[in-house]
């Protein structure tokens, strides 16, 4: 019996569009890395970086091996799970008729999973003691996005470390905070955003809503976030 892989793919833009890159990971259960690789894309999107590392992780992969593929990108998850035997009947339409984003990538990865056996499996990212895989692609997709250089153990190159949070100093006045994304939508793109006032007396606060950071991740409800030149976000992307 063929044993099954286990690994995790993430992509990453800085400015979402912005310098971007994708990461995957091949691991074992117990959070240990078998090897890994990342690359850059230059200017592009989380929804293409978050694509183009699942491309990359599948091409890697033997077709004949069952693989475990763990994912933070509710996007990326639905396209492939949800939407696109959809798309694929109405000639590569959403249902309401627009092209499908990010069709290329969506087609080819379509091909690479014809015809074997491959588990989804959704992770939420930046979660203390959360899956160690997706912190390893996270941290190389992240790192690959702002060297835009390559990098992965064929080279004997380390995964990167952990960003340093890095404390912000938010203004004591009244300020606007977005909302953030209600969730992916068929089209290809976040949903709906908008802004909500919220007051800040420190460097920190807790958000009332869910919304997508400077790097292109989401961050939930309750979830600590800090003032950053484009808005609000992670603590660690001021």
């Amino acid at each position: 019996m063929v044993e099954k892989i286990i690994a995790a793919c993430d992509g990453a833009s800085k400015g979402n569009p912005g310098p971007a890159a994708w990461a995957w990971v091949i691991g074992r259960a117990d959070g240990s890395i078998d090897s890994w690789e990342a690359g850059p894309l230059g200017r592009a999107t989380n929804n293409v970086a978050e694509l183009t590392a699942l491309e990359r992780l599948l091409e890697t992969l033997d077709p004949a091996t069952p693989v475990e593929v763990r994912m933070d990108s509710q996007y990326a998850m639905k396209a492939v799970t949800t939407w696109l035997p959809g798309w694929r009947r109405k000639g590569w339409k959403t249902s309401s008729g627009s092209p499908v984003a990010n069709k290329d990538l969506v087609v080819r990865i379509d091909a690479l999973l014809t015809g074997r056996s491959v588990d989804f499996v959704y992770v939420a990212a930046h979660q203390v003691d959360g899956d160690p895989l997706n912190d390893a692609a996270d941290r190389a997709a992240s790192h690959t996005a702002r060297t835009q250089e390559p990098a992965g153990s064929a080279a004997g190159a380390p995964l990167p470390p952990p960003e340093t949070p890095t404390r912000a100093s938010a203004p004591r006045a009244r300020s606007s905070a977005p909302s953030g994304s209600g969730g992916a939508s068929e089209a290809g793109s976040a949903g709906g955003s908008g802004t909500r006032r919220t007051r800040s007396s420190g460097a920190t606060l807790k958000a009332r809503f869910p919304g997508r950071c400077r790097c292109g991740k989401a961050y939930d409800k309750g979830e600590t976030i800090a003032k950053n030149p484009d808005g609000w976000g992670h603590p660690a992307c001021v």
